[in-house]
């Protein structure tokens, strides 16, 4: 379980990006604990996480996690941003709104439905205990849904407006996944065929 905590918290991905975020050295290897921290912690099913918790296990002082985040929450939102999405990631660009709707949608699918992603959007909802302004995850796909939109109007493609991507495609899927709800390649399709009902 924790080697495939590990290779979760980074995959190699989560580490690099820690470390750009800051200039190197001591802050960032002590920002790249932090992370691998809650990445072991969330895929060893820990119950409760904590900002105590995640600093003995990164080996750092909790004053720094309480001087960097407001709350745990917003700690396992920005490691979700590194963990589930990429720098420069964009949405499919196939020359057709159904299709690069469909295949974004199967693409988000998989990544979030293997047991350690799963694992992480859960223990990030339990961890919220009051509503928030926005999600950088949910932040990262309203800018990918506009990409998709933007391409297919320029190409003179009736389309729906981006508040009901994120609501009818992107919104579902996290929901089902939360809740541990199946989800296939014929769900995703039909939440794009929905939302493209609404296409004005």
């Amino acid at each position: 379980m924790i080697v495939e905590a590990k290779i979760f918290a980074y995959a190699g991905d989560v580490s690099h990006r820690a470390a750009a975020s800051r200039p190197g050295g001591r802050s960032s290897r002590v920002l790249t604990a932090i992370y691998t921290s809650v990445g072991e912690l969330v895929g060893e099913g820990a119950e409760k996480i904590t900002f105590p918790v995640v600093a003995e296990r990164a080996g750092v002082n909790p004053t720094t996690l309480y001087r960097r985040w407001d709350s745990v929450h917003a700690l396992l939102e920005e490691v979700a941003v590194a963990a589930l999405t990429r720098d420069g990631e964009s949405a499919p660009d196939t020359g057709s709104l159904q299709q690069d709707l469909t295949e974004w949608a199967q693409v988000i699918a998989r990544d979030i439905t293997r047991p350690h992603r799963a694992r992480y959007l859960r223990a990030m909802v339990s961890a919220r205990t009051e509503i928030v302004a926005s999600c950088p995850v949910t932040e990262k796909r309203r800018e990918q849904a506009s990409e998709v939109v933007s391409r297919a109007r320029e190409r003179g493609e009736k389309t729906p407006s981006v508040p009901q991507i994120l609501d009818h495609v992107i919104a579902p899927l996290y929901h089902h996944v939360v809740f541990a709800l199946p989800v296939d390649r014929e769900y995703t399709r039909r939440l794009v065929r929905d939302v493209l009902a609404m296409a004005e």
